[in-house]
């Protein structure tokens, strides 16, 4: 068991740990309306689009946190201004902006022939140089993405299922879009310093998406989503560590397996529930033949 205990007595991988799991928490919460609600090109998309932010922060000496965040933002109300337009589809207006900001990353970070190993580290993250400000930051970034899912919770529902019944509500389906997408870039915002702006769409995507294959209701799938997230972080730590792969990468791979196998298990199970009614029904008929037949 030692194998299991010896690499989390390492405090650069317990910081990593508590960091995983803070972002599995707040990837959870924002995660679960992406696959409800069918937004995971434009979480595709602004992972992606904070690259611009990033890189030119990182070129003048700012904050790449800071950088990543007004990149992000920029990219959420760019896509919700073309959102309104009716000639434009909501996946084309994301189609856009995803290939102009990632050409605008790609011309900044062109400037600087310095700047490539810096970059790698923020496409793909170093979860294992987390520092103890960082988790700070995290618990903080948790606690709004936990404010807000509350608070909007009775919109995003309805958003996620008939916005024309929430606008019969007075549900303000545009505002609960606008704080939707806030939520988004927070949760993308404050997780890619730790896995990688390339590597937080698995986060987001993949524990929700294996979550929703078992459970109907919206907290489980945010409770579930959450303790995937935070398995795949213990285990791809474990594999990282044993196997010598990058541990972000890791992670990634690990959730992104869960999601497969949740959906073969989900496929397997449904199987059964359809062929073991079928099955008795058949023995049924034998049994009602035979005594006919008597």
């Amino acid at each position: 068991m030692e194998w299991l205990s010896d690499p989390f007595q390492v405090s650069f991988v317990q910081r990593a740990l508590w960091g995983g799991i803070l972002v599995s928490l707040i990837c959870a919460l924002a995660g679960t309306w992406v696959v409800l609600r069918g937004m995971a090109f434009l979480g595709d998309a602004m992972s992606h689009g904070m690259l611009p932010g990033v890189a030119l922060a990182s070129l003048l000496g700012g904050s790449p946190l800071v950088g990543a965040a007004l990149s992000a933002g920029a990219m959420a109300l760019g896509v919700t201004a073309l959102g309104r337009s009716r000639r434009l589809s909501a996946d084309t207006a994301i189609g856009l902006l995803f290939a102009g900001m990632l050409a605008a990353g790609v011309i900044i970070v062109s400037r600087s022939q310095s700047f490539a190993v810096d970059l790698t580290g923020l496409l793909f993250g170093d979860v294992l140089a987390v520092r103890d400000r960082d988790l700070a930051y995290l618990a903080g970034a948790l606690a709004v993405a936990a404010a807000i899912a509350a608070a909007g919770h009775r919109s995003f529902t309805a958003l996620a299922f008939d916005e024309r019944k929430a606008r019969t509500l007075g549900l303000r389906p545009g505002l609960a879009q606008a704080a939707l997408l806030g939520l988004v870039t927070l949760a993308i915002t404050a997780s890619f310093h730790v896995v990688g702006t390339l590597l937080v769409f698995g986060l987001l995507i993949a524990p929700p998406a294996a979550a929703a294959l078992w459970v109907r209701r919206i907290p489980l799938i945010m409770l579930v989503a959450a303790v995937l997230g935070s398995a795949a972080t213990v285990l791809g730590l474990l594999i990282s560590w044993h196997g010598g792969t990058a541990a972000g990468a890791t992670i990634a791979a690990v959730a992104v397996s869960c999601f497969f196998l949740s959906a073969l298990g989900s496929a397997v199970a449904t199987r059964t529930t359809r062929t073991t009614p079928t099955t008795r029904t058949t023995r049924t008929i034998r049994r009602e033949q035979a005594g006919l037949t008597r």
